[in-house]
């Protein structure tokens, strides 16, 4: 930290210098000016966190320093030192937002006390703005990855949004990126789009309705550096489908749409293949996905996206592992869920074929009776039979 003295007697600097215990406070550098032009220039040069000044000096007056200092938004603190016990410059100093008013001559304790508590006070100060600014890019990276993901959806945007968050060019490029869906891909995307920030080459957004997607959007003929880049950086598969020109950021819906429409038809390209990590666990892993959204609309092509594995190898070591091909063993799935409702709950047929993913009531009674035997009517009265007999 740096520290600054202002003052126009040498006597009273000699003695501000020789009674702070600075190097305690951790003040390194100590500067000197015996009038407010000088401070200035020391200010302006040297941006000391602290500053200890006379309020009355010939020229420019300890109260001009410090309004002058508030015009530029200095973030430091400033202590008053004054031989004046009148309050009137008591009241100025107050109402110009000083740290503290001391009176000489110069006392050891009362200076150090306040020096102890200008530089906790400035170090608050520091974790407190610092915390701020990291919530305000942290909402800030979410409006706009909020944003990207509402133009993406055909949803109305003003392009003047989007603008500020990219650079400056004639044209540019639009790429897909998919991640493995068992990874973590945010930081893998905050770190692409600091990349990208840093080195004026674009930005990458999170998609919010996906969170294995990222967009990518690059200012022309600039992909290949980027890919390079992804390279040497991920450890950790992508599928990717890029150089899709955006003319226009009025259409990154039709673009966006382009880019899904290819990467559905596994029209992509591959970074560090999958064919690296354990088939095994990660079979194990798409049994434990179909398990917990077995009540929705899964298919081979949608695990096929998630799971990067081909459609023909996730059919056939889900029957390895589980014993039942992907339909079959879903259905199973949903039917030991009915059973639970039919048996603990008063939902009505209907109730539960919505919740089963069924729209058709007939349906669910007509599948119900092939697996179990007998309709869900029938199972529910049979159970509640055996509660009353017993």
């Amino acid at each position: 930290m740096k520290a600054l003295i202002v003052d126009d007697e040498m006597n009273v600097r000699d003695v501000v210098r020789y009674v702070g215990q600075w190097d305690k406070h951790g003040i390194t550098e100590l500067f000197e000016a015996s009038n407010g032009q000088e401070a200035q220039t020391i200010i302006d040069k040297e941006k000391p966190e602290l500053i200890f000044t006379d309020i009355k000096m010939p020229g420019m007056s300890g109260i001009e320093i410090i309004k002058w200092l508030d015009s530029i938004s200095y973030p430091g603190k400033v202590i008053f030192i004054t031989g004046y016990n009148d309050y009137s410059f008591m009241r100025q100093a107050i109402k110009c937002s000083s740290f503290d008013y001391l009176l000489k001559p110069i006392e050891p304790d009362p200076f150090n006390k306040t020096l102890a508590e200008a530089v906790e006070s400035w170090k608050n100060d520091q974790q407190s703005h610092h915390s701020d600014e990291t919530i305000d890019e942290d909402l800030k990276k979410l409006w706009v990855n909020q944003l990207m993901t509402a133009a993406c959806m055909g949803e109305p945007y003003e392009t003047n949004d989007i603008l500020p968050y990219l650079p400056a060019a004639d044209q540019y490029e639009m790429t897909l990126l998919s991640f493995y869906h068992m990874h973590h891909a945010e930081p893998y995307i905050e770190q692409l789009a600091d990349k990208l920030v840093n080195q004026k080459l674009g930005n990458a957004f999170s998609l919010q309705n996906d969170r294995n997607l990222c967009l990518i959007i690059t200012i022309q003929d600039e992909w290949l550096t980027v890919e390079e880049w992804m390279v040497q950086q991920f450890d950790l598969p992508v599928r990717l489908v890029s150089g899709k020109p955006l003319t226009s950021l009025t259409k990154i819906a039709s673009s966006f749409q382009s880019l899904q429409t290819a990467l559905d038809n596994h029209h992509y390209r591959s970074i560090h293949r999958l064919d690296e990590l354990d088939a095994a666990r990660r079979t194990k892993d798409i049994v434990a996905y179909v398990d917990e959204y077995y009540m929705e609309e899964l298919s081979l092509e949608k695990l096929s996206n998630l799971f990067f594995f081909s459609r023909e190898h996730i059919s056939r070591k889900f029957k390895q592992e589980t014993g039942l091909p992907l339909s079959k063993y879903m259905t199973k799935l949903r039917i030991d869920q009915a059973k639970i409702w039919l048996k603990e709950t008063e939902e009505t047929i209907y109730s539960i074929s919505l919740m089963l993913g069924y729209q058709d009531e007939k349906y669910l009674s007509k599948l119900f009776k092939k697996v179990v035997g007998v309709t869900p009517f029938e199972y529910r009265n049979e159970n509640q039979r055996q509660i009353v007999s017993r």
